[in-house]
């Protein structure tokens, strides 16, 4: 096994969905911190929120993805500029966090906050789902699909119960077709599996 290969594909990320909450001269803020591993679910969780949260004024957010940390995006969804995505970006990067968004849902009080009271609110919201959270360590993991006969299938199967892996679909009806995700570190898993690995 390569240690530095398991060591780089190691990061913390949440376990499951948590809250925070952050309140500023009648402005609601409401944090959500949710895992994640694709663009697509950020943007969907962020509509959803929207949506469920009609009458406020701004869903600000953040994500950082990826076991390497260098896929991250912020925004401030209205708000002046650098004020509350940024700020909640800060919040992902001091837990040393990836794999995960926040999304904070701000209602209005009235009174205007400022950028620096902005920036305070946004942060302490994040911060607050943060400190609710489980935080746990994870691995990143790539998915291979396999393509073999069904003379080798109980040797394939055999092989993948052996090891910490998903099988995320499998099909036997004509020959047998697994798509399976591997933890980076199982390089012995995936020298394996190598004869039986077919393009996407």
């Amino acid at each position: 096994m390569n240690p530095y290969l398991c060591a780089v594909s190691k990061y913390l990320s949440i376990a499951k969905v948590s809250e925070g909450f952050y309140k500023e001269k009648g402005s609601k803020f409401y944090a959500f911190a949710v895992p994640c591993q694709t663009e697509e679910e950020v943007k969907a969780f962020v509509q959803a929120k929207r949506k469920e949260h009609h009458q406020a004024v701004h869903v600000c957010s953040a994500f950082r993805l990826g076991g390497d940390k260098k896929h991250y995006r912020s925004s401030d969804d209205g708000e002046p500029s650098n004020s509350a995505g940024p700020p909640i970006l800060g919040q992902i990067q001091s837990y040393d966090l990836s794999n995960l968004m926040i999304a904070v849902v701000r209602y209005y009080g009235g009174t205007n906050l400022g950028v620096g009271g902005l920036i305070t609110a946004y942060r302490s919201a994040a911060k607050d789902a943060l400190e609710h959270a489980e935080i746990i360590e994870c691995e990143e993991e790539i998915t291979w699909n396999l393509e073999f006969s069904y003379s080798d299938l109980p040797q394939v199967m055999k092989t993948l119960k052996a090891y910490p892996c998903t099988i995320l679909r499998q099909d036997l009806t004509e020959m047998g077709r697994v798509t399976v995700s591997i933890p980076l570190s199982q390089e012995r898993l995936m020298a394996e599996l190598l004869p039986y690995k077919v393009s996407p």
